[in-house]
């Protein structure tokens, strides 16, 4: 009988957590920044827990997460500051069931390729989508569209520029014939001191997070209230905050992806 068969719907949340929130998950160096050291896998497991009997199967749960954040997006092109605020709490959900899909899998045991290529879509289309939808924002909403959605656009290709650096690296991987590798602070480190040194830096200064889809939305709304503030005390014209936070976002992501990449070639990711 196969694993997922001989485990209940309705577990407790003590059963649940032991095998949908192993320290290896919980423990990831990088994804889970949000979900683990923070709040949101506290929450999602009794969002698992909820959705559990409904027999809804993982990748189902993984197809509502790409779902909500394109809702998200599609929200942020609204011109209010409303919107701004809406789409930042739709992202908090849209990572919530994130971490569900997930829990879900290994509750049930059927992790599976499918499932991970799924959720890699999700991101993606996600953390592309939401500078866009900032530049329709900018510009009005989507009956004026114009050159900031164009800088919105030219935002979110380089997101995915980004994104796609590191899925590169198992493509080529495995196209050589090696295994997946790790993701070991050795494999990643740059052979270069000085890489080594800024990275160290950077730790402390970390603009090439302003990308994911959280820290977008915060970071939006935070300029959207600013913004609605000083507007409102007539120091500057409703938008312009946001406009500039969107400026400013074109050449911080090109330093993100132009950087990341530079690391990748000075890593250890392509040793055998």
């Amino acid at each position: 009988m196969s694993e997922h068969k001989t485990r209940g719907a309705r577990p407790t949340l003590e059963e649940l957590r032991a095998v949908a929130q192993p320290p290896s998950v919980v423990g990831r160096r990088n994804s889970e920044h949000w979900a683990g050291t923070l709040y949101l896998r506290r929450m999602s497991l009794h969002f698992t827990r909820l959705i559990l009997p409904t027999g809804i199967s993982a990748n189902g749960v993984t197809w509502l997460m790409i779902l909500i954040g394109i809702i998200g997006a599609a929200v942020l092109m609204i011109p209010s500051w409303w919107a701004v605020f809406a789409c930042a709490l739709i992202m908090q959900f849209q990572i919530l069931v994130d971490c569900s899909d997930g829990e879900v899998a290994r509750w049930r045991g059927t992790s599976s390729p499918m499932g991970v290529y799924l959720d890699r879509v999700g991101h993606y289309v996600t953390e592309a989508a939401l500078p866009i939808a900032l530049g329709v924002h900018v510009d009005g909403g989507p009956t004026s569209i114009g050159g900031w959605t164009t800088i919105g656009a030219l935002v979110g290709c380089l997101v995915l520029l980004k994104k796609s650096f590191g899925d590169l690296v198992l493509v080529a991987r495995l196209y050589a014939g090696l295994p997946k590798g790790d993701e070991s602070q050795e494999s990643t480190a740059a052979r270069s001191a000085g890489l080594r040194s800024i990275r160290s830096v950077l730790r402390f200064f970390p603009f090439f997070r302003a990308f994911v889809a959280i820290e977008f939305s915060l970071i939006t709304l935070l300029a959207a209230t600013i913004g609605l503030v000083l507007a409102e005390a007539g120091v500057v014209d409703d938008g312009t905050v946001l406009a500039g936070w969107l400026l400013l976002s074109l050449p911080l992501a090109l330093a993100t992806a132009a950087g990341f990449l530079l690391m990748i070639v000075n890593s250890r990711r392509f040793d055998a």
